[in-house]
């Protein structure tokens, strides 16, 4: 399975990243553009099905919901404790189909390393709970229409 999915993620991350069509529907993409774009962090792709996002994280984040996203975040480089499912605390709406809120109740709590995935479903709560120095990861975000 993790076979699988490293796949998916890398073959969405070398599809879509802002590169080179090559004809046929084939895109390029150097490696400097993609260590540019995870050394600072932002979005990578945006199509209607699909976004693509280089990350770099030095700190805890907020909770996340995403009513029409799933995410499958690859760790690249660094350890964090990531906290899905439960029921978020303080949850705001920040923009349409987005919520964010400051604490998770009755979540799990993992640790992620370098190389591992983790698939978040569409309506679950989620949150980088701590980063003890800095996590680089990508974020491929499947969109439902």
């Amino acid at each position: 399975m993790r076979v699988v999915l490293l796949s998916v993620v890398l073959f969405a991350a070398g599809v879509f990243v802002g590169a080179q069509n090559t004809g046929a529907g084939t895109v390029y993409v150097d490696a400097a553009k993609v260590a540019a774009a995870i050394a600072k962090g932002g979005n990578l792709v945006s199509a209607p099905d699909v976004t693509v996002l280089g990350a770099h994280r030095e700190a805890a984040g907020q909770v996340e919901v995403h009513d029409k996203e799933t995410d499958v975040i690859y760790m690249i480089e660094g350890d964090a404790t990531f906290v899905t499912g439960g029921k978020m605390v303080g949850g705001k709406q920040s923009r349409p189909n987005q919520w964010i809120g400051s604490d998770i109740t009755g979540g799990e709590s993992r640790s992620l390393h370098k190389g591992d995935i983790i698939v978040v479903p569409a309506g679950t709560p989620h949150w980088f709970k701590q980063v003890p120095k800095s996590v680089n990861y990508f974020v491929v975000k499947a969109l439902k229409p």
